[in-house]
């Protein structure tokens, strides 16, 4: 096996825009066995990468000579880590970043794919691949062992005549899918789903990636109970990391005078954002918007800011986001605003968020999770 870019400088690799430390890195054993498995299959025409976190799938088949790669990454810093990465190594213009529908997968003869954690987003990946792609298409899917499943195969399967799995090396794996089935994938396309969730009264509607899916998070749930009491003389609204959107639609539904804007750095939290404002009814007043935070907005222009923040990046935990999230908050809020944020009552967020917004008051605590209100300082 000959090695897909020999020589390429995955250490020169940053995470930049995201997140960055010592026990974070922007390129793993996974891409390097995919790009290795691939080898000069990439410098064909369709050549098109799913998932790469930080452009080291696509700027290894670029420097062994692929070009118009088109390529598909659910996360904004990820898209804006590549073009940096590709600016320090010169091979800019190699590529072109694509939404993840059929003209991505349009054509396609080889596929790079970094396997989703969720079988959701694998099955309408796949799905769309056998769909658009050429008969002749192969599909190079890896990932790191401990975060793959047998039921990926079989996800694969549904799809694609052919699904092999290689050799472990370094404690990551790749299958490699062949013959897709077009008719197949064409049934089993129904994103984004959609269901009713009789406590809140609403429909959630979620692409694969959207975390959480159609289902309520429990902590979103809770935020929820008290939300009605979140600075009732709003008229602006900000839904920082909506997800599938159910706190944008939420408040906009209750309150016929706010504006809501929801935000988040995944495309497919973006789809599912628009889907579930139309379906409820409100996708006049909830703008959705795809942004790193909220690095777009202006400051002090919001009301009220409404936060359910992640506590890991990837694998790992690290509360390194909603520090990041909590920064940004502090930033757009108007004076006298509010960030009510739901967080678990073990990360102890509380000293974060006064430092970044002002005075923290508890609202509600359970077994599991605390909800505060933070005031904008005057």
């Amino acid at each position: 096996m000959s090695p897909a870019a020999p020589g390429f400088p995955y250490e020169r690799l940053r995470r930049r825009p995201d997140v960055e430390a010592p026990n974070l890195f922007a390129s793993d054993a996974a891409d390097r066995l995919l790009a290795d498995l691939a080898g000069d299959a990439v410098r064909e025409p369709g050549l098109v990468v799913i998932g790469d976190a930080y452009g080291a799938l696509t700027l290894a088949a670029a420097a062994r000579g692929a070009r118009d790669i088109r390529v598909h990454q659910d996360a904004l810093t990820g898209e804006r880590a590549l073009d940096a990465n590709a600016a320090s190594l010169d091979l800019a213009g190699t590529y072109e970043h694509r939404p993840l529908d059929h003209d991505l997968l349009a054509g396609a003869r080889t596929v790079l794919l970094r396997l989703p954690r969720g079988l959701d987003a694998l099955a309408e990946i796949a799905a769309l691949i056998a769909e658009h792609a050429r008969a002749d298409a192969v599909v190079y899917a890896g990932g790191m062992l401990k975060h793959m499943t047998t039921a990926m195969n079989d996800v694969l399967a549904e799809v694609f005549g052919s699904v092999q799995a290689s050799l472990a090396r370094q404690k990551a794996r790749v299958l490699t899918a062949r013959e897709p089935h077009p008719a197949a994938a064409t049934v089993l396309d129904r994103w984004p789903e959609r269901s009713f969730d009789a406590e809140t009264g609403l429909w959630v509607c979620a692409h694969g990636a959207a975390f959480a899916g159609t289902s309520v998070d429990i902590g979103t749930r809770f935020l929820l109970g008290v939300l009605g009491d979140a600075v009732p003389e709003a008229r602006t609204a900000i839904d920082l990391g909506c997800g599938t959107g159910l706190l944008a639609s939420a408040l906009a539904v209750a309150r016929t005078d706010l504006q809501v804007v929801a935000t988040d750095q995944s495309a497919a939290a973006v789809a599912s954002a628009s889907a579930t404002a139309a379906a409820n009814g409100v996708g006049d007043r909830v703008t959705v918007v795809r942004d790193d935070g909220l690095a777009s907005r202006p400051g002090g222009s919001a009301d009220l800011i409404v936060l359910n923040p992640p506590f890991h990046i990837g694998g790992a935990v690290h509360t390194g986001t909603a520090l990041r999230l909590f920064a940004d908050a502090g930033r757009v809020l108007a004076p006298g605003g509010e960030l009510w944020t739901v967080w678990n009552s073990h990360l102890g967020y509380r000293p974060a968020l006064e430092r970044s917004v002002g005075p923290t008051r508890q609202i509600a605590r359970s077994a599991k999770f605390t909800v505060t209100a933070s005031r904008k300082r005057d």
